[in-house]
């Protein structure tokens, strides 16, 4: 880095030298990005040096250079010496002092909206806690928003749904009924998929024992039918639509403050998993007022009802995509299909192909639940592949994704290959016989690694009811590497905590961020550091048609790029949790620019994040957004 006194701050330089890659179009999937033509000008904008550049390539040799382009692309990689001939007076120089520099993280799947939305609510942080406790939290929530009694909605977020000690406790509303208010009061789980209320909240909501189950969801009721507060899944939309939400001006701004964060942790590419109109409109703001720093794929939400009717859904997705297709940022052509729930218990709302156990380990009659029937998602994925959509499937049981990877074959049954790439995310349980079937079908497979760690969620909640056969299963990221299945990756934020390296790291060794807990099969499942890191840049990138624009660093591609704070390909992986970045470019553009909090050489390689800490017995708390 340069550091004479006459040289202009960096930021400056930057704003100035990559001012016109702010401008850079946001190519189509899958169109090819030409090398920059000639020019009288070939000094760079940026170049790193003393770096390890990894170019993405598999085989390829590491680089000591790259130099970025005034348009935003990458002019070259090389040596420190080759690349000094990009080196003119107002390129701004780095020197990134060994450590690595790579493409930026592609996050392919993630709901980055919904953690700006939760921030603006008080947060339980997914802590396990008895009832007592859990009260005395909501307590304190209550004397710190006097000013919403008697009659304001309380939202909490982040409330852990397997949590609620001692194990086993079942979520009723008159544990929230014995607070002392007659506020409603919703708990939002955070995994997703189940939210408490208290009984003045069920109230205003109309939940009572006439009201039916909505389809893909479900009402726990007393045994005389009397709903008992827990929504699991769809249920939940009963409740939440008539919560006030924020205005707009207070979402957007809380969404550029967690998307900026997203970038100092050197995400350059989200797949939003969910998206509806509201959330259209939400990205339309941000990028109207320039906060959207990264490229956002939006996975248009097709309900369980919309899914029974291709047609329909089809007008559904040409119509978001005429109205939203102009907005800066946004890359339309993919649709999302919830197929099933969660595994974990007491949910158990994960499609299974064998029942689940009682707590004695017995079989129940009980295999979860399919949203979205075979049948049904054949005649989606025929008609969505034939107009070229990409189908993205949460798909959590084994029998959910056998459904998913089912309808992908009638699909091509009847279209023939087409390359649309539709995608089965999270898999945490597959069947073997399932894992062959993904490349030939040309399926890729974005999991969510964080989640193979043995913590409550993975024993507690999940290994008595599934059985240790069963759970020697979970997360077979090895099983389908090696049957061919390409993988990429995604955080599932704010589901779970936004700590992208860590993610990367437990994919490799599966370790638990408590001491003691030990690994989650590493010995079967996990991945090598090469392929994790490969993963969650071009694997996903690939995933999203992107694998021309980035997720490499190759010349001609768009300058999507981090700069760390040391070489996550030498240190022990442990380390590999603690990573920062100095600097993350999209399109050439910074988008962060940070020192690291600690230099690399003072981190213990044992240490991980101490938000992490947090992550024991929750999902969310560690993301920094509250």
């Amino acid at each position: 880095m340069r550091s004479s006194s006459s040289q202009p701050s960096r930021r400056r330089v930057l704003a100035t030298a990559l001012g016109a890659a702010a401008a850079v179009p946001l190519v189509a999937p899958g169109t090819a990005v030409a090398s920059p033509l000639p020019s009288k000008r070939r000094s760079a904008a940026l170049v790193v040096h003393h770096a390890r550049v990894l170019t993405g390539e598999e085989h390829a040799p590491v680089q000591q250079a790259v130099a970025v382009g005034r348009d935003g692309t990458v002019l070259a990689t090389g040596t420190d010496a080759a690349l000094k001939r990009f080196i003119g007076r107002d390129t701004e120089v780095v020197d990134a002092r060994g450590a690595t520099v790579m493409s930026g993280i592609h996050d392919g799947h993630a709901h980055p909206l919904g953690a700006g939305e939760r921030s603006l609510h008080p947060s339980l942080d997914g802590t396990s806690l008895t009832v007592p406790q859990l009260q005395d939290r909501i307590r304190e929530f209550l004397a710190a928003d006097t000013a919403h009694e008697p009659d304001g909605w309380l939202v909490v977020e982040d409330w852990n749904p397997v949590g609620l000690l001692p194990a086993g406790t079942v979520p009723h509303h008159r544990m929230l009924d014995a607070l002392p208010t007659r506020r409603p009061i919703a708990l939002i789980g955070d995994d997703g998929h189940n939210a408490w209320a208290n009984q003045r909240a069920l109230d205003l909501a109309g939940i009572t024992a006439a009201t039916p189950d909505p389809s893909g969801g479900h009402i726990v009721r007393d045994p005389d039918g009397t709903p008992g507060g827990l929504l699991k899944d769809t249920a939940q939309d009963l409740l939440t639509r008539v919560i006030p939400p924020p205005t707009q001006a207070q979402l957007v701004d809380a969404c550029a403050k967690v998307l900026a964060q997203a970038a100092a942790s050197g995400i350059t590419t989200f797949m939003d998993a969910s998206v509806e109109t509201h959330q259209l409109d939400t990205y339309a703001a941000l990028a109207a007022s320039g906060r959207l720093p990264q490229r956002i794929v939006p996975a248009l939400l097709i309900g369980p009802d919309l899914a029974k009717d291709p047609a329909g859904a089809l007008r559904h997705l040409h119509d978001l995509r005429t109205r939203y297709g102009q907005v800066p940022g946004l890359r339309f052509g993919t649709a999302k299909v919830f197929l099933d729930g969660v595994i974990e218990y007491p949910s158990q709302t994960a499609a299974l192909l064998s029942p689940y156990l009682d707590a004695d380990g017995k079989p129940t009659d009980h295999r979860g639940d399919l949203y979205v029937s075979a049948a049904d998602y054949g005649r989606l994925a025929t008609v969505l592949d034939r107009a070229d959509w990409q189908l993205h499937a949460h798909a959590i049981g084994d029998r959910a994704v056998r459904t998913a990877l089912d309808g992908y074959e009638a699909a091509v049954r009847a279209n023939g290959r087409r390359g649309n790439r539709h995608t089965v995310a999270h898999l945490q349980l597959v069947d073997p016989a399932d894992y062959r079937r993904f490349a030939p079908l040309g399926v890729v497979a974005c999991m969510q690694l964080q989640w193979a760690m043995r913590d409550i969620w993975t024993m507690e909640a999940l290994l008595p009811y599934i059985g240790a056969a069963r759970h020697r299963l979970l997360y077979p990221a090895r099983s389908l590497s090696r049957h061919g299945a390409l993988l990429s990756g995604g955080s599932d934020w704010p589901v779970d905590p936004l700590q992208t390296w860590n993610q990367i790291r437990t994919a490799v060794d599966r370790e638990g961020s408590e001491a003691g807990e030990g690994a989650l099969y590493p010995e079967l499942e996990g991945i090598s550091r090469a392929s994790s890191l490969r993963m969650h840049t071009s694997g996903t990138a690939y995933q999203l048609h992107m694998e021309r624009l980035s997720g490499r660093l190759l010349p001609g591609m768009a300058a999507d790029l981090v700069v760390l704070d040391r070489d996550v390909t030498r240190v022990p992986i442990g380390e590999v949790s603690g990573v920062g970045v100095r600097l993350t470019l999209v399109g050439g553009r910074v988008v962060h620019e940070g020192a690291s909090s600690a230099p690399a050489a003072s981190r213990s390689a044992a240490a991980r994040p101490a938000a992490l800490a947090g992550v024991h017995g929750g999902r969310h708390g560690a993301c920094g957004c509250g």
